[in-house]
């Protein structure tokens, strides 16, 4: 029997999902099975309707069990920035996938999914308690709850949630139970005991996890977990010869949050806390004073960068540091038979203690590749963070060495070409030859739709300039309008919260037939399940609304954004980064501040259209876009929609698109 070819195995899975075959989507597949054949790099832009997800899972498939074109059998890890597209994966396209393709691979393919430990309910801390902080050993959480408490009330169903789950994925807890009440039932990997360890290891939900990723072809992970496999040297993902990053816009910012450290006074103290019943009274005294000292010292601080640590706050970390490492020694080295299960105390301990040293020692060096900065919270009062001035160079060693890697997502390609988002993972330009650059190809395999009947792109060039921070009352009369012409349906994308509370609150006054609902007042899932079910509604927020709805149909024919999307100037890690392009002869706005703005444009301007019969328009109410340099730059990092600045012609097509909306509607009725 002759092995099926890769249109074969792609026709089979596009019918198997009720799908249709779309020239994108094959072009996709032959270069996604090309690089894992020859072992190369491969940025694939693949536009919103494309059916990306099996254009890289149907060769990642014929990968694993060995059918050319995609070479030799072997693993493959598939990792994603979001929630919601890991169950679409492993709930819905691979399990569709995997039927389509049996009858001609002749095999079935294994696949499974895999996160970090802190996911999984940790067997040890339901049955035996977890540490407190200021009594030795363990409580019994479930009886230290009210019953009646929101708290007590999650703690009780996890508890009989816990009989009957078969993998203890907190994904799979429905409905979910608040972050605290989690807290109280899972463990980091730094608190984790060890398999061989803990009393519960053979039953253990996270380990169970890893050894099902160890026998399957195709692993699906997160972002988040592949920076922990990259940067931390210790490897949590199973050997894989491929690797496809879905959501790749997005994997620049998980990696630099992964590689981020913080040291707040609560942080501090608790390890104080955790720490100070397990170890001899004169270690415990020093940590103590160092932390005392550290927390006079945040009280003080002014927010900003640190490009120098200040004498005092040097002094004080370093003594942080110091008497961090004293008590992680004493750890090591002193036991307390009267403390209640001391090898899971001892083990959170220790956890708090390492961290507190190693962000301390990590400051105190000062090294010129580390951003520092303090920030001050209303909330969560002050911190102390340091970052990776780029992640970059970590990128291009630990991502793209001795695998073949294809990034993929609907905005990949900035400013008409793949070098900007490139240079962010550590590549050099598409085509430049050198020893120890890693050579790749960026693909843009377009889109389905017809972006130029679609939808139109509207600039409000009449507005003034925005201001930082300023009362922008032209705008909000535009916003307005365009609401009232488009009959609600509109989706309001803000530069920051209190632009979207503020415009929320005006227009609940002047046009109250059109409800706004609000970002934060609800969960994320109410709020795009409103949006939704009334076309009247408007949807008014920050930055996950750039990129996490998909509200397809007329309840989305109007995006809005308020202004152009640039980092604030005062962002310390943004403002730095720069900088450092600009000290090294380039050109820092537009490295740094408009590819940032471009990535977040063309994934807000993303949301409009996402089926074929959508229609409407992305208006940005900001004269920058048609009046200065950089906007042609960000024009074309947008899908191709008619362009025009005419604010008539906008309402004009605004209302007829309404009425064809209000006709299917009735006419549906």
């Amino acid at each position: 029997m002759t092995k099926p070819s890769l249109p074969e195995l792609l026709h089979a899975a596009v019918t198997a999902v009720g799908g249709t075959e779309r020239p994108g989507q094959v072009t996709m597949a032959e270069s996604v099975a090309e690089a894992i054949d020859d072992g190369s790099h491969l940025l694939v832009q693949a536009g919103t309707g494309t059916g990306k997800s099996l254009g890289y899972l149907v060769p990642a498939l014929a990968h694993g069990v060995g059918v050319p074109p995609a070479g030799g059998r072997g693993r493959v890890v598939v990792a994603t920035a979001t929630l919601a597209l890991q169950r679409q994966l492993v709930e819905r396209d691979l399990p569709r996938t995997v039927d389509a393709l049996h009858p001609l691979l002749r095999r079935r393919p294994e696949f499974a999914m895999l996160k970090g430990r802190s996911n999984y309910l940790c067997l040890h801390r339901l049955h035996e308690g977890m540490p407190q902080d200021e009594e030795e050993g363990l409580f019994d959480q479930f009886e230290a709850a009210a019953p009646t408490s929101k708290l007590g009330q999650d703690l009780l169903r996890l508890r009989d949630w816990a009989d009957e789950t078969e993998n203890g994925d907190r994904d799979d807890l429905t409905p979910g139970v608040s972050d605290k009440a989690w807290a109280q039932v899972s463990v980091s990997s730094r608190e984790c005991l060890g398999a061989s360890k803990c009393a519960y290891g053979a039953e253990c939900f996270a380990e169970m996890a890893r050894e099902r990723a160890k026998l399957a072809e195709v692993v699906v992970t997160n972002h988040a977990l592949l920076a922990i496999d990259a940067i931390e040297g210790a490897p949590v993902l199973p050997q894989h010869e491929v690797l496809i990053v879905d959501e790749a816009h997005e994997l620049v910012s998980r990696v630099t949050g992964v590689a981020t450290g913080e040291l707040t006074p609560g942080q501090v103290n608790r390890a104080v806390r955790r720490a100070a019943k397990l170890v001899d009274e004169k270690a415990a005294d020093q940590l103590q004073t160092a932390a005392e000292g550290f927390e006079r010292l945040m009280e003080l601080a002014l927010p900003g960068r640190l490009e120098e640590i200040p004498e005092d706050l040097g002094y004080a970390l370093a003594a942080l540091r110091d008497a961090a490492r004293t008590v992680i020694s004493a750890l090591g080295t002193t036991r307390d038979k009267s403390v209640q299960d001391e090898d899971a105390v001892r083990k959170q301990a220790l956890a708090s203690v390492e961290t507190v040293h190693d962000v301390a020692e990590r400051i105190v060096n000062g090294s010129e590749w580390d951003v520092v900065w303090y920030e001050r919270h209303d909330r969560f009062g002050a911190s102390l963070r340091v970052a990776p001035m780029s992640v970059s160079g970590l990128l291009r060693e630990k991502l793209f060495a001795d695998r073949s890697v294809v990034l993929t997502s609907a905005t990949l390609k900035l400013g008409g070409d793949f070098n900007g988002v490139g240079a962010s993972l550590g590549l050099a330009p598409e085509g430049t030859e050198g020893e120890d650059l890693p050579q790749w190809k960026g693909v843009d395999v377009g889109s389905p739709f017809d972006y130029p009947k679609q939808g139109i792109l509207y600039v409000a060039k009449h507005l003034s300039r925005p201001a930082r921070d300023g009362d922008r009352a032209d705008m909000l009369d535009e916003l307005t309008e365009l609401i009232q012409a488009a009959g609600g349906r509109t989706l309001g994308l803000f530069s920051s919260m209190r632009a979207a509370q503020q415009a929320a609150e005006e227009l609940r006054v002047r046009i109250p037939e059109f409800p706004v609902l609000l970002q934060g007042e609800e969960t994320l899932g109410e709020l795009i399940k409103n949006f939704a079910a009334d076309p009247r509604t408007c949807l008014f927020g920050t930055l996950s609304l750039w990129q996490g709805v998909d509200v397809p149909g007329p309840s989305c024919q109007l995006v809005v954004m308020d202004k152009i999307p640039f980092p604030r100037p005062d962002d310390p890690l943004m403002s730095a980064r720069q900088k450092a392009v600009e000290d090294a002869g380039g050109n820092g706005f537009m490295a740094v501040a408009a590819t940032h703005a471009a990535l977040l444009m063309a994934q807000g301007a993303g949301r409009l259209v996402r089926a074929s019969g959508d229609r409407g328009v992305v208006a940005v109410l900001d004269q920058r876009l048609a009046t200065a340099r950089y906007g042609g730059y960000l024009k074309s990092s947008l899908p191709d929609f008619w362009y025009t600045t005419d604010r008539n012609q906008v309402r004009r097509s605004l209302a007829a698109i309404d009425a064809a909306a209000r006709q299917a509607e009735a006419e549906a009725e």
